[in-house]
């Protein structure tokens, strides 16, 4: 049954963020070509304009597929189809598997979606050179692989994208146990979670720094610091984000299972 409600959640969602993607890819690819017209000003221009386009395309679906996702649960759990969810012979549980399910698919294949246009507009020898020679300095300063880093940089913009998501699922659950003006009380417990988890954050950052000066030298002092120790504050974000998931999956999931008020 998980995977038949999978399935409808990555449609709904999908039908839309599709659209997007698909505008992404048309227009990296014609700025592409434009771009290879040599010796034109005003190819030049137009196609660093479209270029601009299909990267805010690929913007536009990110922020796209995370108000999907949120509609679809308010849709799906509180509103008209909520009657026929909450009918179907299946725990609150795995309604909500679902949706986080949907909620890291689909993020997935926007941040792929965004890397590939990206690659589209810009390839060539000499930026795969410079790009090289970039990464290269950023791995060799962290003291890691190219590879590494950047599989550490997509997976933190990853974990935080998700995180964020999960931050609404949870404000949308305590928001919709009220009668009144649940939207707004959705909204404001979801920014009252966040600014909480970040303070949190930082708070562990500094207990950590106690024990290490150099994490502590981050804190304090705007000279340059240990690249060890920002190494360190990085994977302990990764440790922390990931904690955090776990903690609000596992909130939003007995709390959903408590009851529903269907709209």
């Amino acid at each position: 049954m998980l995977g038949k409600l999978l399935k409808h959640d990555l449609k709904w969602v999908y039908k839309v963020i599709v659209i997007f993607y698909v505008l992404s890819f048309i227009f990296s690819i014609l700025g592409r070509l434009l771009s290879q017209i040599e010796n034109s000003l005003i190819f030049d221009v137009v196609s660093k304009i479209v270029i601009g386009i299909a990267i805010s395309l690929a913007v536009s679906a990110l922020i796209n597929c995370m108000m999907r996702l949120w509609a679809r649960f308010i849709l799906n759990v509180y509103k008209d189809e909520s009657y026929l969810t909450h009918t179907l012979p299946i725990k609150k549980s795995t309604i909500f598997n679902s949706k986080v399910l949907a909620c890291i698919i689909t993020i997935f294949t926007t941040m792929i979606v965004a890397i590939v246009c990206l690659f589209i507009c810009y390839y060539s020898k000499e930026n795969m050179q410079v790009l090289k020679q970039l990464l290269e300095i950023a791995a060799s300063t962290y003291d890691t692989t190219v590879l590494r880093f950047l599989a550490v940089v997509l997976f933190v913009i990853f974990l935080e994208a998700v995180y964020i998501i999960l931050i609404g699922y949870v404000g949308i659950i305590f928001g919709h146990k009220s009668n009144q003006k649940k939207m707004l009380k959705s909204i404001i417990i979801a920014f009252v979670i966040y600014m909480a988890m970040q303070t949190l954050t930082l708070a562990g950052i500094g207990i950590y720094g106690l024990f290490n000066q150099e994490v502590m030298n981050i804190i304090n002092t705007t000279n340059i610091v240990n690249m060890d120790a920002i190494k360190s504050v990085m994977y302990l974000g990764i440790v922390i984000y990931c904690a955090y998931i776990v903690v609000l999956y596992a909130i939003g999931k007995k709390q959903l299972q408590k009851g529903v008020n269907v709209e």
